[in-house]
This record gives C-alpha cells, structure tokens and sequence, in this order.
C-alpha cells in the first residue's frame, strides 16, 4: 500500500551536527583535567569548561565538567524538534475529546447504542456519534465497506474539514469485497483484520492470563469427537468440498442454519462438548482467521482443526502446538486417522492446550471494540497526513 506521511522528525544532519558539539565539548573538559587527555600542561587560559586546575582538585574538576555537560544537553534538547507524539498545545492535550462519526451503523445496525469507551476499554474522551450534523466538526468519518454498496455518492459530499480523517472498515475477506476501484484516494486509513491495517482489529488474539503462572488446565467433559457450526453452506467452498471427503472416515456433527440445532443457541455450550472444532473459513487469505478460531473453538476448549491460509500464517497469532491445521496430512483418510489417535490419547490430546497456562482468549466484540479503537489511533495520528492510494492492490494481497 503507497502511503503519503507529512515527514515529521529529526534530520540526519542536525543530529550529527549536536553529537559533534558534545564530542567537543567532553575533549575539552577531560583535557582540563590534571593527568588526562594528550598529556600536555593544561591551558590555564579561560574557555568553555577550562578551569584554573593550579586550584582545583580532581573532583571539583570533574563535577564542573559534569556539569557543562548536563547543560549542553538540556541545549541540544531544546533545539530538536516536537516529534508527532509530544507535539501539544493548550487546545490539544494528550486526551482530547475525538470526534467519530459513523456515516452508517454497520449492516444496518439501526439505532444501537454508541460505546462509553471509558467505562469498557479505559480510554477517555471518545464521541461516537450517527447524527452527520456533526461532520464539519467530527475528527473521524467511519466508513463500513459492505454499507457503501459501490454507491460512492453515498459518501460525504463536498469539501472536508481541514484535518478530518476517513477511515475504511472492512471485516470481511477478499473473496468477498467488491469496487474497491471505486475508492482510491478517498480514504486516509484503514482498519480490519489485516496486519498492516492502520487500525488493526483481530477477530481474536490470545491475552497474557492474570495471576502467577502456570495456572493448571481444566477441561469440560468430552464425550463426542468433532463437531462444525456453519451458516454459509455452498458447495462451491473448499471446506464442503473437504467436509464430503472427511466424513467418510470419521462422524462428524454439523450444526448451523440449515443443520442440528444450538444448544441453548450457544455455539461455546455446545461445541464444549467436542473434542474437535472445525474453524474452516469461507475462504482462504492472509490473515483471515476468524470467530471460528477464536470464539468456536478455543473459547469452547475444542482442539481447532483448521483450514483457512497456510498454518506459518497461524503461527503468527497463536502457538503452533495450539491448532492443527488440513494442510499437514496427505489427505482427509489420514487426518481423521490423527483425530482418532489423539482422542484415544488423553495426555497426547491435552498437549494441545498448553497455551491455557499463560493465555486466555480475547474475541473481538463487534463493534464497539473498534470504534474505541478508532478513537484512540485518530488521537494518535492528529498531525499526520496520509492518502490510501492503492486499497485494491492492498486488500487483495
């Protein structure tokens, strides 16, 4: 993704020219001292930090050098510029109030209520707002992707405010996002799933658990081998396909839309029951690991069978012992033979829960955790400018 930044920061030049002045200026002083420097009768004559040492000890030499070096550097530190993040003003403090207007809530969210992200994330002075009357004043327009429709008319129309940033929302995966062509240039940040997102919001992560570690690992009672929750059944996906292949050699219980039923429609309850989960995505790209992963199966201490991008790509969000991915067997026949083994092997099928150690599982709550988010990288990035110029080419890789 091309990204215009408005350069902030310390030039290369000033920097050697400051550590120049303080190399000088410790010759000097350590010259000045009785027995050091080039050997030479100390010059007695008057300069910076040369002292008469015919009448003064060593220490007293030492701590007047000290001390022109101390001042030196408050000097230099006065002369360097404000970095973006120490830049303040008195109608700019660190905790500003941020402005973020919602152009749309997101699938028709309707009138929901907007997030105190003080009192849920700690994070002060954030205003969500869906009146677009505050435009002319909002920090932040966000935009959810699928609400825009292609209809790019349907976004604010006319000059912005100076400063105004728009954000782009997007949480669904490639294969299912469209005209992004229609887009480029309008939007001065992003925020999905991505890693290289300007907002990054997984659908989960694993949390460093509280209290001394490690903490012993319990797990509910298992009593049925593997189980999928799916709503979005086409024949075309791969994980049907690899779902008819699979049950061939091994039972497996579907729930969703157009199967079983929930327990008391609640994925954790019922999959808690499973020794298996299979966190298959509706389709394969980078970074695209969903609830399926992180709610479906971890949260429901179910051992994820994964099928979504390459398990390197796992590995960067979750310990590769946690998970096991299709890609390792040769095929369904001796995946399903693993499954069998593991599930007649207690201590073997339990390694696949170290991580509960040291971790507990963070899902994402749609959608007040990203609009709090928002806020703070808005507050964060007040003095920066920035243009996505290539958010097709970006999205898509």
């Amino acid at each position: 993704m091309v990204l215009k930044w408005e350069p902030v920061g310390v030039s290369l030049s000033l920097s050697l020219s400051l550590s120049a002045e303080l190399a000088g200026l410790l010759r000097l002083c350590m010259e000045a001292i009785p027995g050091r420097g080039s050997g030479r009768r100390a010059d007695r004559s008057p300069g910076p930090c040369r002292l008469p040492v015919t009448t003064l000890s060593y220490q007293q030499v030492f701590a007047g050098c000290l001390l022109c070096v101390v001042l030196a550097l408050v000097l230099c530190y006065r002369r360097l510029p404000a970095s973006p993040g120490t830049l303040r003003t008195a109608r700019d403090p660190v905790e500003r109030t941020v402005t973020l207007l919602l152009w749309w809530q997101p699938f028709g969210g309707g009138h929901a209520p907007m997030p105190d992200c003080a009192a849920l994330y700690g994070i002060p002075g954030c205003n969500v707002t869906i009146d677009r009357r505050a435009y002319p004043r909002a920090d932040a327009v966000l935009v959810h992707h699928r609400d825009i429709r292609g209809n790019v008319s349907a976004l604010p129309q006319g000059a912005r405010p100076p400063a105004q940033k728009w954000i782009w929302m997007n949480f669904e995966s490639p294969s299912h996002t469209s005209h992004l062509e229609l887009l480029e240039g309008l939007f001065n940040m992003t925020m999905s799933y991505k890693r290289g997102s300007d907002i990054f919001v997984p659908y989960g992560y694993l949390e460093r658990a509280l209290g001394p570690p490690p903490r012993r690992v319990s797990l509910p009672t298992k009593r049925r081998l593997v189980a999928w929750v799916v709503s979005n059944w086409n024949e075309d996906h791969v994980r049907v396909l690899f779902y008819w292949r699979l049950r061939r050699y091994i039972p497996i219980d579907v729930y969703g839309r157009a199967a079983a039923a929930l327990i008391d429609n609640s994925v954790v309850r019922t999959v808690s029951a499973y020794k298996f989960y299979l966190a298959w995505e509706n389709s394969q790209h980078t970074d695209y690991i969903t609830e399926k992963l992180w709610r479906n199966a971890l949260q429901s201490s179910a051992v994820p069978v994964v099928l979504g991008p390459p398990r390197s790509n796992y590995e960067k969000f979750l310990p590769a012992d946690a998970f096991i991915h299709v890609d390792d067997f040769r095929g369904p026949a001796q995946l399903a033979a693993y499954l069998r083994f593991l599930a007649r092997n207690p201590r073997r099928y339990r390694r696949y829960f170290a991580w509960k150690r040291h971790y507990s599982v963070h899902v994402a709550s749609f959608w007040h955790e990203h609009y709090c988010a928002a806020c703070t990288a808005v507050r964060a990035a007040a003095r920066q400018t920035k243009v996505v110029s290539d958010l097709g080419l970006w999205f898509d890789t």
